[in-house]
């Protein structure tokens, strides 16, 4: 066996050895082997297209170990260029230069097209404002997106504009700052008041039943992802005498990163997010209870209430750690102080 576990036959194939004493999952060590800034988000989706073969046979298990002595052989598809148009949708930009562009998104833009959301994204806007120096890790959907935010969440995202910025900002976000300066902080409004006015949620998460939405999962389930969130009573409404409030603003801090986490994360503790009907729809008739203004403020508000506060991460050319924050949305602003 060569000592070399990684080895390139042709252009779009790649062939990878699994050396003695391997001990991955299948996602983690070809991310890992590829070495070009192929994310383990990447590899996933490209086991799920049936573009990864185990000696021949076709993977179908991210999460699955590795064993050494095998071939892994992965189709990488040729890059394409952008299809998506560019759109002239106005953007809140922070920041730009030559290597990124941080922005403070607006509710109802969906980040990147695909069903039922062709036209009107952000990724549209983005091809209209940077023209061609998007980098072309993303995908021809995706050109320069490194990580995303759900359509109704507003805040800071951040997006490369080449590819050696978009391998450097996707490896810190895989990181999740455990070795890096890289922090996201969101501020959520949510039902009640925890018990426990700061603490750690440390719950497990994979789809639902209805593979649309998340849910907390055992810890030996097969596809149940770890995640942990931080999270700090910030304001209180409603409170009463014996602890319990109408609603809390909270501070969430992301030690993952999996798909809807602090809306799963919240409902999992009993306190979801006013307005998000996915995970807190057993809340609604809530606003019924309430006094005026906060009874007609919760019952138009058209989203989930969750803003993307602050995002800190290292510049991918200078290494200069770089702070972007965003201030709280003229909506969730306005429910606040309806709240009182």
């Amino acid at each position: 066996m060569t000592d070399d576990p990684f080895k390139q036959t042709e252009a779009n194939r790649k062939v990878l050895l699994v050396p003695d004493g391997t001990k991955e999952r299948l996602d983690a060590f070809v991310a890992r082997q590829m070495g070009d800034g192929v994310s383990r988000t990447r590899v996933k989706a490209l086991i799920g297209k049936g573009a990864v073969t185990i000696d021949g046979t076709p993977a179908t298990e991210p999460s699955r170990k590795v064993t050494p002595g095998t071939t892994i052989t992965v189709i990488v598809p040729e890059a394409e260029e952008a299809e998506p148009e560019g759109e002239d949708i106005p953007l809140d930009i922070l920041f730009e230069d030559d290597d990124i562009i941080v922005i403070n998104k607006q509710a109802g833009l969906v980040v990147h097209p695909g069903a039922g959301n062709w036209t009107g994204t952000l990724v549209n806007a983005l091809i209209f404002h940077c023209g061609e120096t998007l980098s072309g890790i993303g995908g021809v959907r995706r050109p320069g997106i490194v990580h995303r935010l759900d359509k109704d969440t507003t805040g800071v995202m951040i997006v490369a504009k080449n590819d050696a910025a978009h391998q450097a900002l996707a490896a810190q976000f895989a990181d999740h700052g455990r070795t890096g300066p890289l922090q996201r902080a969101y501020k959520a409004l949510i039902w009640g008041r925890p018990r426990n006015l700061h603490g750690t949620i440390d719950a497990p998460l994979g789809r639902a039943s209805d593979r649309i939405r998340r849910a907390v999962k055992s810890r030996d389930s097969a596809d149940a992802d770890f995640a942990i969130t931080h999270y700090n009573v910030e304001q209180r409404f409603g409170e009463k005498p014996d602890g319990t409030a109408l609603a809390s603003l909270v501070e969430c801090r992301l030690e993952t990163g999996r798909t809807h986490q602090i809306r799963v994360h919240m409902a999992h503790i009993g306190h979801p997010l006013i307005g998000d009907n996915l995970y807190g729809s057993g809340f609604k008739t809530k606003a019924n209870l309430l006094d005026e203004p906060a009874r007609t403020h919760v019952r138009n508000f058209p989203r989930q209430a969750l803003h993307a506060a602050l995002l800190i991460i290292e510049h991918p050319r200078t290494g200069a750690e770089m702070r972007f924050e965003a201030p709280l949305p003229a909506d969730m602003t306005a429910l606040c102080d309806a709240f009182g």
